[in-house]
């Protein structure tokens, strides 16, 4: 005997679901790589132009901090762990 799975308009159950807010990917500042080798990183592992990764090399520069990418937690993690490959300081956190 086989059951055949019915169908439901609405999901039943008291729960609600919430999406998962993005995740940031935060790059600090730091006193040794150089500005170059991090416009190249960001060009490299985001595809970014030149120009993009550029602002964002000097937003970290004079900022101490920039969001470089953002994403779901697996992604945001893999980014994170690329960039401290690269030797760049790297954080991730939820998107507020």
């Amino acid at each position: 005997m086989t059951v055949a799975p019915v169908e439901v308009e609405q999901p039943v159950g008291g729960e609600a679901v919430q999406q998962d807010r993005p995740w940031l990917i935060i790059v600090w500042n730091d006193p040794i790589n150089l500005m170059s080798y991090v416009t190249y990183v960001f060009q490299k592992l985001f595809g970014y132009t030149r120009e993009k990764a550029n602002r964002l090399m000097l937003q970290v520069h004079h900022e101490g901090r920039a969001v470089v990418a953002s994403g779901p937690r697996e992604k945001a993690e893999l980014d994170v762990f690329r960039l401290h490959e690269h030797g760049l300081w790297a954080t991730m956190q939820h998107e507020s």
